[in-house]
């Protein structure tokens, strides 16, 4: 049988560990359709649930042991798609074998780790990439180039992302259907049982790194907190090394749709954009307006894969030595820090926090 997507002739043979959320709905099908990707092997150790995704996907092999995939000559990198607290020891067990790694976001859950795994991927020569997925968002690509090249002095950043109490209902629609079993593995104890934790790390973590792909590093915050009910909110200034300031808004979840999206300000331009539910696939929309000109520019921005596209970038930098776009280990790092200082800060009563003063764990 033949299908639409259309494959390089060179491709990267990746190997995907987990089939929970993540890897269902974004890279066992990002992977397929990824023009420079060949699914060559799914591993899991829900014997039952992978074999209904080989049954889906039809990858090369399957396994239930990670160290044997790792073994396989043939993988040339793998997918880490499972609980945040494996992220570092199964991405340090895949390096130490030689692999690639393209591992979820958050990078991991200490600094300690986080450092020790980017710097073993430093001294074995691999790519490790965190998957910040909204780097390859067109629409945001298109006002980061615009900021770079139009804006002149930029001062002010303001983001938010808010989650939505009718989130469930709008993913339910567009996801495929997910599927579990009683034998996944998961972490010990319930990491959800600490919200404002959970919170940081799983939505905290993207509406940091979109100000960082924006605006670079961030030297220090002050953040308030306040929570009543369900409602969960964070209010937080920053500093960039550039100079600028900025704002930063996470609640989860707002009596609304989904609300995301960001502003910049600078001498020569602004850009505001809209960001969407990233299971809808659709880029921001944005508008850049040029004060040279006196114009707005917005892009079309059709390409709304982003899982896909990231992990084409990933591949062309393995591949073809491009220049990396995806967040790198020194930018998940980054992100931890400001998450780590977002939470002492709130702890000690809103206080400044620099990032570079930062250890420990989320």
């Amino acid at each position: 049988m033949k299908t639409n997507v259309k494959k390089e002739y060179k491709l990267l043979n990746v190997g995907v560990l987990g089939c929970g959320i993540i890897c269902q709905a974004a890279h066992l099908i990002g992977s397929t359709k990824a023009r420079n990707v060949h699914l060559y092997a799914i591993c899991d150790v829900a014997q039952d649930l992978l074999q209904k995704m080989a049954a889906m996907y039809d990858p090369d092999v399957t396994y239930t042991d990670f160290a044997r995939m790792l073994a396989d000559p043939k993988v040339d990198a793998v997918i880490i798609g499972i609980g945040d607290q494996f992220h570092v020891p199964c991405a340090r067990q895949a390096i130490l074998a030689g692999k690639h790694v393209l591992l979820e976001k958050p990078m991991g859950v200490s600094l300690e780790e986080c450092e020790e795994l980017k710097n073993l991927a430093e001294e074995k020569g691999l790519v490790l990439q965190i998957g910040h997925m909204k780097r390859f968002d067109e629409g945001l690509q298109f006002a980061k180039k615009f900021k770079e090249e139009k804006m002149g002095q930029v001062t002010t950043y303001k983001g938010w992302y808010c989650d939505s109490i009718g989130r469930y209902t709008l993913t339910d629609n567009v996801m495929p259907v997910l599927y579990s079993s009683e034998n996944m593995k998961k972490p010990a104890g319930n990491p959800k049982a600490v919200l404002d934790h959970y919170y940081l790390l799983g939505h905290g973590s993207h509406l940091f790194d979109t100000a960082l792909y924006f605006m670079g590093p961030i030297t220090r915050v002050a953040a308030r907190y306040v929570h009543t009910e369900k409602l969960h909110s964070w209010l937080i200034d920053c500093d960039f090394s550039s100079g600028a300031i900025g704002t930063l808004d996470l609640t989860i979840a707002i009596a609304q749709k989904w609300h995301e999206g960001c502003e910049i300000y600078g001498t020569d331009g602004t850009v505001f954009a809209k960001t969407y539910n990233p299971w809808e696939f659709r880029s921001s929309e944005v508008e850049c307006f040029d004060k040279a000109t006196e114009t707005s520019v917005s892009p079309a921005a059709f390409d709304g894969q982003f899982y896909r596209r990231e992990l084409e970038g990933f591949a062309d930098t393995i591949l073809k030595g491009v220049p990396q776009e995806g967040a790198s280990a020194e930018d998940g790092m980054m992100v931890m820090r400001a998450l780590i200082a977002t939470y002492q800060s709130v702890q000690q009563g809103g206080v400044w926090v620099n990032l570079a003063d930062v250890k420990g764990a989320l």
